[in-house]
């Protein structure tokens, strides 16, 4: 399993990467090998001003359906569009190409409660 170091993770198994005074956000590596093969991504907020821990999309897997939580507050910017035709990026590359949302930061020190690589590895158990 793969855990980037130079990227931060939530206890809800998303993943942010900070450039600046925005953000990218998708699920990890963990979550997309517990949630199985992703057959939809949902997510219909563009434009939308968001809390943290607000849900901002869902994912669909084969065997479940698991809502998407927003890891620090911002305005979604952009939604990947590849992910309509091929939502199986998620799953063989969810660091990369199968990331989710681009956002602008409410507030770029807001980072409380995002965990390191190591961090998220105890957290998981891994």
């Amino acid at each position: 399993m793969n855990f980037p170091s130079d990227i931060k993770y939530t206890e809800d198994h998303e993943w942010i990467r900070i450039e600046g005074d925005t953000a990218i956000i998708g699920i990890t590596d963990h979550a997309q090998n517990e949630l199985g093969d992703i057959v939809y991504v949902d997510i219909n907020t563009i434009g939308d001003a968001l809390q943290k821990g607000e849900i901002f999309g869902s994912v669909e897997a084969v065997k479940t359906v698991s809502d998407l939580f927003i890891p620090v507050a911002g305005t979604v910017l952009e939604v990947n569009e590849k992910l309509d035709g091929e939502p199986e990026l998620v799953n063989t590359d969810p660091y990369g190409e199968g990331w989710m949302v681009k956002i602008s930061l409410t507030d770029i020190d807001d980072r409380g409660g995002l965990l390191s690589a190591e961090d998220y590895q105890k957290f998981i158990g891994a």
